[in-house]
């Protein structure tokens, strides 16, 4: 009995160590973690008696004498697991699965600010991903010991939304070599300006998932709080700089394993390895990542399908309704809020409305706008520029005059932008594109006064202005791949620059040609053009 009770806290606290299970009756890992105690107890005792069987019978018999007490242990456990799971079944507590998010009805125009088009985030996290690695290659003491992980979050960072991102370490060897100073900085990237910043740290991150043994952010939330139901584990920056890792704290709601939701987080400084548990509503305002995307998403299907109950979710589906296929995230009130359309259970490309969650506090609004999904913005995008073959990233969803617009960057086949596109939601067949976002805007605000639906009054479609004459000077240069003629007009000393690819008049002008052009206005020696017509 001793050997065997040995043998399975060996078992037990090596398994413990590897996998991390919670300590905790709502959470699946503890069950499986118990039956594996319970199997190792039995099959040490058996092996030490020596016992053979002569009939499966004779076995069963064997085992209960030597193995009572983890026998009934296991059982009990199974009962409970079993009971638990019907408790909280779906079947039997459709309601309780709806009211998890609570959504309030918002006010689109109203409640989401309009912004500027040099304040319009336009990295998506591929894009994001490729900038910081380039931004590593020319880290020459860092790129040969650290690698830039390979996903990056969105946050707000002093009111500018950024993608953050951490360095893990290249391999085993270069964890020994530097495991002592730690990881020495980690990477910003403006998703405006699309600008890298390297911050360096005065002390480095000593706690990071690419660390080994109990300095490892995983095994360390762990050992800390052995009892507590971890859901993400995200990167954030708090507004001083200073790194911290945002354990998600979840609890099962609806019998044992069902509902999950959010009840705090744990803060954990990744330099010093000083933690905290914070209930939701105490949650720092500077962090901006608590309730997961994928919590929200799975949430508010819960509400769209069963807040009728459970039987119109099979026969009729009146009123059911999910989130579409994708997500993205919006900036806004020094928050980070993830959206999603809301579509009916039918599957067409069209949305009822969408929500707004706010990661943080799981604030919820939901705005109702018929329209198209976000596939068949993206679809739409890609239409007008069909001759290139470019593709749409997963759009971001911006206020612009008052007019629920999508807003996507068209790439290559290389993956590089080529140019922008915006989208009304309502009227999805109203689309304008430029090689710029400034010029995109325009060309959006000139199509919604064009169409009646609004007029977007901003500094900088007031400022859009128009010079005619006769060509001086033009000269071309092709630029990612792209050819961009420099125009300069008789009695004028500036150039404007515009794309040859999408203004293809410019590929035949010819000095003395009358041409218009249309600009934003600016002191710059090269200007860049909105359109050019030959007159």
């Amino acid at each position: 009995m001793l050997i065997s009770i040995l043998a399975t806290l060996l078992f037990g606290c090596i398994y413990f160590y590897l996998k991390l299970p919670a300590v905790n009756l709502h959470a699946v890992e503890f069950y499986t973690f118990i039956f594996l105690l319970c199997a190792v107890y039995c099959a040490v005792s058996l092996l030490m008696t020596g016992f053979r069987a002569g009939s499966l019978r004779d076995y069963v018999k064997h085992l209960v004498k030597k193995c009572t007490i983890p026998v009934v242990a296991l059982a009990a456990f199974l009962l409970i697991a079993v009971v638990g799971s019907v408790a909280g079944s779906v079947f039997f507590r459709a309601k309780d699965y709806a009211g998890l998010l609570k959504l309030e009805q918002g006010d689109f125009a109203a409640e989401v600010e309009e912004v500027r088009w040099d304040q319009i985030p336009m990295l998506d996290e591929n894009s994001a991903n490729t900038l910081a690695n380039k931004k590593m290659g020319e880290l020459s003491d860092l790129v040969s010991q650290f690698e830039v992980d390979n996903s990056s979050a969105q946050i707000n960072y002093r009111d500018i939304p950024v993608r953050a991102t951490y360095l893990n370490y290249g391999d085993i060897i270069k964890w020994w070599k530097n495991r002592k100073a730690g990881i020495p900085a980690y990477l910003l990237i403006d998703m405006v300006t699309q600008e890298v910043t390297v911050q360096r740290l005065a002390e480095g991150m000593k706690y990071s998932p690419s660390e080994l043994f109990n300095r490892n952010i995983y095994r360390y939330l762990r050992f800390h709080y052995p009892t507590e139901l971890f859901y993400d584990v995200n990167f954030e920056v708090d507004d001083e700089g200073v790194p911290y890792w945002c354990a998600t704290v979840v609890r099962k709601t609806i019998g044992l394993f069902g509902g999950t939701d959010v009840r705090g987080a744990v803060l954990v400084n990744a330099v010093t390895g000083e933690s905290a548990y914070y209930p939701i509503e105490e949650v720092p305002s500077w962090v901006d990542r608590v309730c997961s995307a994928r919590l929200i998403m799975e949430q508010y299907d819960y509400y769209g399908m069963y807040q009728s109950g459970f039987w119109n979710s099979i026969l009729g589906q009146s009123g059911c309704t999910k989130s579409t296929s994708g997500y993205n995230y919006i900036a806004m009130d020094d928050d980070v809020w993830v959206y999603t359309g809301v579509t009916s259970v039918g599957g067409d490309e069209s949305n009822l409305g969408f929500i707004l969650v706010n990661q943080r506090t799981k604030n919820a609004r939901y705005y109702v706008c018929a329209g198209a999904n976000e596939n068949a913005g993206m679809s739409s995008a890609q239409g007008a520029v069909q001759q290139y073959s470019y593709m749409a990233t997963f759009p971001i969803l911006l206020n612009i005059g008052g007019e629920p617009t999508y807003f996507m960057a068209l790439k290559d086949a290389s993956q590089l932008v080529k140019m922008y596109a915006m989208v009304n939601v309502s009227q999805y067949q109203i689309v304008a594109v430029g090689s710029t976002v400034e010029e995109c805007q325009g060309n959006y605000a000139s199509q919604l006064a064009k169409n009646g639906i609004a007029q977007v009054d901003t500094e900088e479609t007031s400022e859009r202005q128009e010079v005619t004459g006769r060509i001086a000077e033009i000269r071309s240069s092709v630029m990612d791949g792209d050819t961009w003629y420099f125009i300069r007009l008789k009695d004028g000393n500036a150039y404007y620059l515009i794309n040859g690819r999408e203004y293809p008049v410019a590929t035949i002008l010819n000095v003395e040609d009358l041409v218009t052009i249309t600009y934003q206005a600016g002191e710059d020696e090269i200007i860049q053009g909105s359109s050019i017509e030959r007159k």
